[in-house]
């Protein structure tokens, strides 16, 4: 037999077979945790086709070093505006709210001050942060927030902390974010509703499209209700990391207190871009934006819902939220991409903040 022929039966080299794609998603988690210095880091993408994925980098406890739960609870901060937003917007479809009206339509006297009238600023202004209200958060009653986590306030103490400042400029000149817009649009829902903002929030939006890990706290409330990563504030006097899973929210309240977890943060974006929620005039008003460079390059703001720019093209549609323990950023695409991650610790580094914007354009451009 010449050499150059296989002998019979002899077995053929093996096909080549491609390693498998590494899981850029689960790298940037994993990187948020071994080079930013997260506790923990967990998110969930929702593909076109509607599957979801879950991930989870770190550990959810730095005491007991268990692991982070699967999809687990966490505070989502700010996304709560855009639920405060849709009640309010809702409201506005019934003709109950006016976006034009003014603040002193629904609560006369509420907003006197050093430059604060609110016979002056509109709905319109509060829901997209163009009011001039200074930020009840810049108070020195909250420089502290170890001092505050299990301090009951009443939403009206909070607004007297921002009108104990002077207007930042006037109603509609420019844009500056600021949480005390939100606590008086949950005023404003309450006055016409006759009931709490945690309920119309719950009625209208959580149980309508079927949230079901997603909760606004009750009053004395502290807990996180199901499996969750413990929260860490870093302490800006030492930067140790001070355990804040448990507050008492009402800190936050309108503005930020609602508990949910990835994948149901998803599930509402989805919903409210999808138009479940929102009549089409009404949702063609929240996504109508003004430039929000303080958040980043490219963002615009509408009534309660924040537009990014992608680096594969086009925008994302979300708000993002922080809160001491933890920084949740994400949003849902045109054709119907969604995603959101959660770090647990706050404030991160300026870098480790990056990082995580950096997080969700991977997921929503991968």
């Amino acid at each position: 037999m010449a050499s150059g022929v296989m002998a019979a039966g002899a077995l053929a080299p093996a096909p080549a077979v491609a390693a498998p794609r590494p899981d850029e998603v689960q790298q940037s988690l994993d990187a948020l945790v071994r080079d930013d210095g997260m506790p923990a880091a967990l998110g969930a993408i929702r593909a076109r086709d509607g599957k979801t994925r879950t991930y989870t980098a770190g550990v959810g406890d730095l005491a007991t070093r268990a692991k982070v739960p699967m999809d687990g609870q966490v505070r989502i901060g700010s996304n709560t505006k855009t639920f405060t937003a849709v009640v309010a917007l809702q409201l506005v479809g019934e003709r109950k709210i006016g976006l034009d009206a003014t603040v002193d339509t629904y609560l006369p006297g509420l907003l006197r001050g050093d430059g604060i009238d609110g016979r002056r600023i509109t709905v319109r202004q509060l829901l997209q942060h163009t009011s001039g209200l200074p930020d009840y958060m810049a108070s020195p009653e909250l420089a502290d927030f170890t001092a505050v986590q299990y301090r009951y306030f009443e939403p009206r103490d909070l607004i007297d902390m921002a009108l104990a400042q002077k207007a930042d400029f006037s109603p509609g000149a420019k844009w500056e974010y600021s949480n005390t817009n939100y606590l008086v649009a949950g005023l404003i829902i309450q006055k016409v509703t006759g009931r709490p903002v945690g309920e119309e929030i719950t009625r209208r939006v959580i149980d309508r499209i079927g949230l079901r890990h997603t909760y606004f706290p009750a009053p004395g409330d502290t807990t996180v209700h199901e499996a969750h990563p413990e929260g860490y504030f870093r302490k800006p006097a030492d930067g140790s990391l001070h355990d804040f899973t448990e507050m008492d929210s009402s800190m936050a309240w309108a503005t930020g207190a609602i508990v949910s977890t990835n994948t149901d943060l998803n599930r509402f974006y989805t919903a409210l871009l999808g138009g479940r929620l929102l009549a089409p005039a009404q949702l063609a008003q929240m996504r109508t934006t003004v430039p929000a460079d303080e958040i980043g390059p490219g963002v615009r703001y509408g009534l309660g819902l924040q537009s990014k720019p992608l680096s594969c093209g086009g925008v994302y549609w979300g708000h993002g939220g922080t809160t001491p323990g933890y920084r949740t950023r994400g949003g849902v695409t045109e054709d119907g991409r969604a995603a959101s991650i959660t770090v647990t610790v706050f404030p991160p580094s300026a870098t480790g903040a990056q990082h995580l914007e950096a997080a969700v354009d991977t997921a929503l451009c991968r």
